[in-house]
């Protein structure tokens, strides 16, 4: 295979969790001297279009219809095309396996009906019921170029006498306002911190500034960035919500405190908890005295985070790209 579409879409209220792992098997493929086209919307993020113009990753308009698919296939010489998506009607990837082209799927513990030759389920524990070749577990998961350099030889030890470093962050949109929520419950703990805070938006940013810090507490508020991967390098503690950014934590190596957002959030939550990858702070907008317990003595404690990172890190080895590639560049 030499030319490679990906189906893929960002927005203001999808987020931008479906590009990113997208944009890592990209990265993966163009190292093996693969074309890459993207077929997007990507909701006019000017972050989300960036990912794909700094990397030199065609962008094309998404089809409006299984037509229309079909015909940006032909017309780019694609050999085969990855589809990420909650909403692409099942028809669209149909049409396209049916013309002879291998279908790769990233799904999350549903198909939701797509067709494809070959599936991919980063998820935790995850049992498909699906034809074709299963790709599942966290071997799996897709991490960005930017997140694998950074990972460690081995996990970190944290030491105590400092003040513990925080990374919060939730995403290219925030779209659930998580960041001021969590920002509250940091201040609610009276533990001293430094912490470094995503606002994805200028409301966003307002909110947090008039969060008052308490006693040997600092929040520093910045823009979406694209160092995020090594500002988490160097966190002692990241709080962000569970998703497919667990990953990158966990590769790297990062005590994490997380929170879920979304229903379609629960079960990887519950798996990743209990298998004590991360800590768990519950959902968000009804954190009680257990989130603030739990984070408190995150801050307080190095051992429990450094039990955490050790944790983690032997999950995540970030080679998942590497296998998902391996198997799409044989074809079905």
């Amino acid at each position: 295979m030499t030319v490679i579409g990906i189906r893929c879409d960002a927005g203001p209220k999808t987020g931008v969790g479906h590009l990113v792992r997208c944009v890592a098997l990209a990265e993966e493929l163009v190292a093996r001297g693969v074309d890459v086209h993207f077929l997007s919307d990507l909701g006019g993020l000017a972050w989300a279009e960036a990912q794909l113009r700094q990397r030199g990753l065609p962008w094309h308009p998404a089809p409006y219809d299984e037509v229309g698919l079909v015909a940006a296939v032909e017309r780019l010489g694609l050999d085969a095309l990855v589809v990420d998506s909650y909403t692409l009607p099942p028809a669209h990837s149909k049409a396209v396996r049916a013309t002879g082209r291998t279908v790769l799927a990233i799904v999350d513990g549903d198909t939701r009906g797509q067709d494809a030759d070959i599936y991919v389920d980063q998820n935790l524990d995850t049992a498909l019921d699906a034809d074709g070749t299963l790709l599942t577990g966290i071997d799996y998961a897709l991490l960005r170029t930017s997140v694998r350099r950074l990972r460690p030889p081995a996990a970190p030890v944290h030491l105590s006498g400092r003040t513990a470093k925080v990374v919060a962050f939730f995403g290219g949109t925030d779209a659930y306002r998580a960041a001021p929520q969590v920002a509250r419950l940091l201040a609610d703990t009276a533990a001293p911190f430094d912490a470094t805070v995503i606002a994805a938006d200028p409301g966003l940013r307002a909110d947090l500034e008039s969060i008052p810090a308490g006693e040997d507490q600092n929040f520093e508020i910045i823009d979406p960035t694209d160092r995020l991967p090594e500002l988490l390098a160097e966190a002692d503690l990241v709080v962000s919500a569970s998703g497919t950014s667990t990953w990158e934590l966990l590769c790297l190596g990062r005590a994490a405190a997380l929170v879920w957002v979304v229903d379609n959030q629960i079960l990887g939550y519950d798996r990743t908890i209990a298998r004590g990858y991360a800590a768990g702070l519950g959902r968000l907008g009804d954190f009680d005295e257990h989130a603030v317990t739990t984070l408190r003595r995150l801050l307080l404690n190095p051992a429990d985070r450094t039990a955490l990172a050790v944790q983690g890190w032997a999950a995540v080895d970030g080679r998942g790209v590497e296998r998902v590639a391996d198997t799409l560049l044989r074809g079905r």
